[in-house]
């Protein structure tokens, strides 16, 4: 690198792949840097460079000191050991700035000599504390996938008329006559664990009531008036639960019977097809479930307005995939297990990184947002401008049946209108639900004494960091 360029790199400041160092004197210290970006997207270290950005420069022998702490750190300092790479350059005074680039780790995680694990936020470096930080560390590396985990649940929640007929269709096998071989089976087949409890895929496809076990793991759908989402407005909305196709035939039915049916010179009595062919929301819906992240204790989100359909999955994309590789056909298998069963016919995929190229084909207009901060995934399924399109006299009115409002209005039942509010945000405050419902937060809390004793919500957790539950 040219001095020049040197400059230009240090004009942009420090971030999540650059940082700035005067001096290193410590071996444990500079470890701790290396394993932080090792354990991220990898970076460079600008030893001799303070951190408001000016070029002090190192002696030579500083150079030569900081050579053989770098080679100490990297190789006896850091577990596993790091082949990193270092560029002496120039400055005034005969000084020099070394360059240490450090890869993006192949063999994570890396632990300092202490045994701490690092990750790079921003321009600095945090301690991994928390199993699902982890978890995810592990699985950007393929060495661990959500759909793997331990569950609550014995081999006696499995649906027996479901994977009856699994074992029949598929396998052409008949079911177990002992507990016994039906564990081992079950373990074989890599739906449990070797203690014998379902893994996470197990109870996604095979559990009789999955949300009992892992209530979280469900689609909450919702049709709103216009195009913005309303509080306490909507026309339609349902959760689904159950097994995975369970889930996918109700997120289908909701899909179609809120879209605009399509006479195309047709007569009247037929029944017209849909505005958006269905095989768009069988890829996007399938592509949701198989692959959302099941380390995020989320639901996925179905929210159909005038003008769009957005179909929210909780995570981001995984490793270093982009919306422009997923466009292209690119794919990464984050739930290896649910992949290969679905694939075996449990839900319409037709083969990995081929599901949103045929949604783009069958209808082009489709935006995909990949947001890494809240870790999320949106796919947003743009509607066709329908003449006459809006809230409709009938729409409105099944708006007041519903939420018990005229459009425009906010009155109503607050427990009603609490119970609403939770579905949506569980983790949603008093003082929060007060403003909501412009009501006052003793109000609010009336309201929610009376529903926990009429049974229809329930607390999971503490006062502070805890949930409500919307018992049906």
């Amino acid at each position: 690198m040219k001095l020049t360029e040197l400059k230009a790199q240090i004009a942009l400041g420090e971030d999540s792949r650059r940082q700035f160092k005067r001096d290193v004197t410590n071996a444990d210290s500079l470890a701790a840097e290396m394993a932080a970006f090792a354990n991220s997207e990898g970076g460079t270290i600008f030893l001799g460079v303070a951190d408001d950005g000016s070029l002090v420069g190192l002696s030579r022998g500083d150079v030569k000191r900081l050579n053989q702490l770098i080679g100490n750190a990297a190789s006896q300092h850091v577990r596993s050991p790091l082949t990193v790479q270092t560029e002496n350059i120039g400055v005034e005074d005969e000084r020099v700035v070394i360059l240490l680039t450090i890869p993006k780790g192949q063999d994570k995680p890396y632990f300092d000599r202490n045994g701490v694990i690092w990750l790079k936020s921003g321009a600095d470096k945090r301690r991994v504390n928390s199993k699902e930080e982890l978890r995810r560390l592990f699985q950007s590396v393929d060495q661990f996938h959500a759909d793997e985990l331990p569950t609550k649940a014995g081999i006696d929640k499995l649906d027996k008329l479901r994977f009856r007929g699994f074992l029949r269709d598929v396998y052409h096998k008949p079911f177990p006559d002992s507990l016994d071989e039906l564990v081992t089976l079950v373990q074989n087949m890599n739906l449990a664990t070797d203690d014998g409890m379902l893994n996470l895929a197990g109870v996604l496809m095979f559990a009789e009531r999955p949300e009992w076990i892992k209530p979280q793991f469900v689609v909450k759908a919702i049709r709103y008036p216009g195009n913005d989402i309303h509080v306490t407005q909507y026309l339609d909305t349902e959760d689904f639960a159950g097994p995975l196709p369970e889930m996918f035939a109700g997120a289908m039915a909701f899909v179609m019977r809120n879209l605009h049916k399509v006479q195309a010179g047709r007569g009247v009595n037929a029944p017209g097809t849909p505005e958006i062919p269905p095989s768009v929301f069988e890829e996007l819906l399938v592509n949701a479930l198989v692959h959302r992240d099941y380390l995020v204790s989320a639901p996925i989100r179905l929210f159909i307005f005038d003008n769009r359909i957005e179909i929210i999955s909780p995570g981001h994309l995984p490793n270093n995939l982009t919306v422009a590789k997923i466009r292209a056909g690119n794919s990464n298998i984050r739930n290896p297990i649910l992949v290969s069963y679905v694939a075996k016919g449990l839900l319409p995929y037709h083969g990995l990184g081929s599901g949103i190229n045929r949604a783009l084909n069958d209808w082009p207009d489709i935006d995909f947002t990949d947001d890494r901060d809240g870790c999320l995934f949106t796919a947003t399924v743009r509607r066709n401008e329908v003449e006459g399109s809006g809230i409709s006299a009938e729409e409105e009115e099944g708006v007041k049946k519903t939420t018990g409002k005229t459009t425009g209005k906010t009155t109503g039942k607050t427990p009603d209108l609490i119970l609403l509010l939770l579905s949506e945000n569980p983790a949603a405050s008093i003082p929060e639900l007060a403003e909501k419902i412009e009501k006052s937060e003793r109000a609010v809390e009336r309201a929610i004494r009376k529903l926990r004793e009429e049974g229809r919500i329930r607390r999971i957790g503490p006062a502070k960091g805890g949930h409500w539950e919307v018992v049906k």
